[in-house]
C-alpha cells in the first residue's frame, strides 16, 4: 500500500527560539498552506512542537478537525551552543561531513537518524497522506537521508514555507517539491552539479 508524506517547512517566523511566533506574512501563509493542503486527503498530522511548526499547520488541522501530533525527535536541529560568525560555513560542512559535531550541537547524522525515526513510524502507522511540519535544517536532512545529492545548495533554495512530497510505494520515496513558483519537477530530474 502507498503512503504520502507531505514534508513542510514551517512558515516565516519572529525567529529561531522554541516559542517563536509566525510573522504576520507567516500567519497569511499558513492559509495559503491550508488551501493547498486541504484536498489532499489528509488523515494524520505530525508536528515538531516548536510554536511556528505548530502554528505553520494550526488552519489546517482545524479544518480538517484532526489534532497535531507533536514528536519532538521534529525540533529544530541545533547546530551549536554558541553564537558563531561562520554558522553558514560551519552548516556547509555538516552537509558534506554527517558526522561533524560542534560545540553544543547536533551531527547531521544524530539528527537525520531521530528525523527518520518520525517517518518510519509514521509508515508503520494506518494513516496513509500524512503531513509533517518541521524546520529547514532538518527537512533536509530527511531528504538527503532518500536523495544523497541533497546538501547545502538545495537547503538555501528552500522556501518559507516549502513542501515536499514523498510518496512510498516501498523502503524509497519518490520525491518531488511541490510547493514553489515554477513547476515542481522530481528531484531525479534535478542537477545537484557545483
Amino acid at each position: 500500500m502507498s503512503k504520502t508524506i507531505y514534508l513542510v517547512r514551517h512558515c516565516k517566523a519572529e525567529g529561531q527560539a522554541f516559542d517563536a511566533k509566525l510573522t504576520p506574512t507567516g500567519m497569511k501563509q499558513s492559509e495559503l498552506l491550508t488551501e493547498f493542503l486541504y484536498d489532499k486527503q489528509i488523515n494524520s498530522i505530525v508536528s515538531s512542537p516548536y510554536k511556528r511548526a505548530v502554528d505553520s499547520i494550526k488552519p489546517l488541522a482545524k479544518r480538517l478537525n484532526l489534532p497535531i501530533n507533536e514528536d519532538n525527535r521534529l525540533g529544530e536541529r541545533v547546530l551549536s551552543s554558541l553564537e558563531r560568525d561562520d554558522y553558514l560555513e560551519m552548516l556547509e560542512n555538516s552537509f558534506k561531513d554527517l558526522d561533524i559535531c560542534y560545540e553544543g550541537g547536533e551531527s547531521s547524522r544524530q539528527a537525520m537518524n531521530r528525523a527518520i525515526g518520525v517517518i518510519e513510524d509514521v509508515l508503520k502507522g494506518s494513516a496513509n497522506n500524512i503531513v509533517i511540519a518541521t524546520h529547514g535544517n532538518l527537512m533536509s536532512l530527511i531528504l538527503k537521508h532518500y536523495e544523497p545529492s541533497f546538501g547545502f545548495k538545495e537547503w538555501k533554495s528552500l522556501s518559507n514555507p516549502d513542501v515536499y512530497c514523498l510518496k512510498f510505494e516501498g523502503d524509497s520515496p519518490q520525491i518531488v517539491r511541490i510547493w514553489q513558483e515554477t513547476i515542481a519537477v522530481p528531484l531525479s530530474e534535478v542537477s545537484y552539479g557545483n
